[in-house]
This record gives C-alpha cells, structure tokens and sequence, in this order.
C-alpha cells in the first residue's frame, strides 16, 4: 500500500461523497502523465474498475455510474478525486485508488463507503 484514499464514509441513498488520494510518493513529472482510477470491492465480489482518467484526459466510467461519478486530478496537489452523486445501496464498497505511471503502479488503502436506503 502506497498512497491513502480517504473521504469514505456511511450516507443515506441519494447522498454525495468526494474520496481523496493524494500521491505524495510520486515526483510530479511522473503524476501528470499517469493513468488515475478507482476501483471497489464490495463484500464477496471481485475489484472492478469504477472510473479512470487516462494521460491524455480521456474518462471512462462503469455503466452504473455514469451521469454520478466524476473523477478529477490536481496536479498541483498530486490528488486524485473521485466525486460520488446520487449514492445509491448499490455503491456501497471498498473503495480504492490506483495510479499508474506507466513504470510503477500505485495503490492506495481502501476506503470504505456505505449507503442505506
């Protein structure tokens, strides 16, 4: 575990949550040309690929979160973001950070979202 996500919590259906990654580890000349993503994991089920935002600033979203989620980058904060609309019981996982730099990939500690209905 290399970087630490953050901003998870417990949240009613319908709710927002913003999830933080900073990357401190990694020089800026190599963040501003990495591949950033998040994945989850819920309870029993596989990590899959949530959203991604590639170097040359293409997002590409898993089907059920398009028109919630956005991700985003700070450059100048080395941060990665994850922006969560409209939480649905569906969402509810672990979620984590990943940025790959194209000669190392990163992962972040996991951050666990809730939502109840």
């Amino acid at each position: 575990v290399q970087l630490q996500a953050s901003g998870g919590g417990s949240v009613r259906a319908g709710g927002s949550l913003k999830l933080s990654c900073p990357a401190s580890r990694i020089i800026t000349s190599e963040f501003v040309k990495s591949r950033m993503a998040w994945y989850r994991q819920a309870p029993g089920e596989q990590r899959e690929l949530v959203a991604e935002l590639t170097s040359g600033g293409s997002r590409n979203y898993q089907e059920s979160v398009k028109g919630r989620f956005t991700i985003s980058r700070d450059n100048a904060r080395k941060t990665v973001y994850l922006q969560m609309n409209s939480l649905e019981p569906e969402d509810t996982a672990v979620y984590y950070c990943n940025v790959d730099t194209g000669s190392r990939e990163y992962w972040g500690r996991g951050t666990l979202v809730t939502v109840s209905s």
